[in-house]
């Protein structure tokens, strides 16, 4: 006999699930409803990847192909196969410190002075290169998709999703703000206030340019934050992002008059402190796409972090 897990409203048949297949059994409320909009309604597919799924006659019912006008009956399973090509990154043996992993999601622990993605300076040592080699050793052959973004010298909780479906549900949780991330930061300047809202607008003054400013002509941006220490003439915070702008965060501290340490686009330097950008990607909750469940993550600080932190306490004590 099998035993049904709920995801919401949807039965999901265990071990039928993996990376590259979801299996659903019909429930009495999808009875002679279309496949399509039990896809839609229950399981949230995107309309790309129904089309993409139709083309390629990927959506069986019963073990048989099924046109998305079809009706179906209680009790059907219907079988959503997203084998797909897998990413052909160059395998690179790179650190890949994995904290969290189900059969849709990686999340990793990045280290700073890291890429996520392959770019025209950056064609390979990125954190790409390193999921290929992690997943070719696991045998799993999927296409690397990342959720969320870090800069190259930010560290923390970087997630990558597995699946197309998992991709689409997990931007959809980012659009509604229902993954909830926090950061740690160490700023210019002791902070006075104990925790902190910063509303303000973020605007990229012309294509020639990575900086951003804030400005009304930009687009609404919400960062809160917390004091976790104090030092001499530093602070160090928790960040919550309630919106995911680009640099927002370096953004923000420094229209308040706390730059970020180490940050050579909008902060403070002192390369005798830290030689990157003082922020770490310390906290992520998120619903697991295909279940539900709440999944919380943590990732420690870094060893240079570390290193930042007691110095800024040795010149406390002096």
């Amino acid at each position: 006999m099998q035993i049904k897990m709920r995801r919401g409203e949807s039965m999901l048949v265990p071990n039928e699930q993996n990376e590259r297949m979801i299996t659903y059994e019909v429930e009495a409320e999808d009875d002679q409803q279309p496949l399509k909009e039990t896809l839609k309604n229950r399981l949230d597919l995107s309309s790309r990847l129904l089309t993409k799924l139709k083309k390629s006659k990927r959506i069986l019912i019963n073990g048989q192909y099924a046109k998305y006008h079809e009706l179906l009956s209680e009790g059907d399973w219907i079988k959503i196969d997203m084998t797909e090509e897998a990413s052909q990154f160059e395998p690179q043996e790179i650190p890949f410190n994995v904290v969290y992993e189900d059969i849709d999601v990686i999340v990793i622990n990045k280290e700073p002075g890291i890429v996520s993605h392959p770019t025209k300076s950056h064609p390979k040592d990125t954190i790409a290169n390193a999921a290929q080699n992690y997943l070719e050793k696991k045998g799993v052959a999927c296409r690397i998709r990342f959720v969320n973004r870090l800069d190259m010298d930010t560290s923390g909780l970087l997630v990558i999703a597995k699946n197309p479906y998992t991709h689409h549900i997990m931007s959809q949780q980012m659009k509604a703000n229902e993954i909830t991330k926090k950061y740690v930061a160490f700023v210019k300047g002791v902070v006075v206030a104990n925790e902190g809202e910063i509303d303000g607008a973020i605007y990229r003054s012309s294509d020639e340019t990575i900086k951003r400013v804030v400005d009304d002509r930009g687009q609404q941006s919400l960062t809160k934050f917390t004091v976790l220490e104090r030092y001499a003439d530093a602070t160090m915070l928790e960040v919550s992002l309630l919106t995911g702008r680009t640099h927002q965060i370096r953004v923000h501290m420094e229209s308040i008059g706390h730059p970020m340490l180490g940050d050579h686009l909008y902060g403070y330097v002192d390369t005798e402190l830290i030689r990157r950008q003082a922020l770490h990607a310390s906290y992520l909750s998120f619903l697991q796409p295909r279940y539900k469940e709440k999944i919380e993550v943590r990732a420690s600080l870094p060893k240079d972090l570390n290193e930042l932190r007691n110095k800024l306490k040795d010149e406390l004590l002096r």
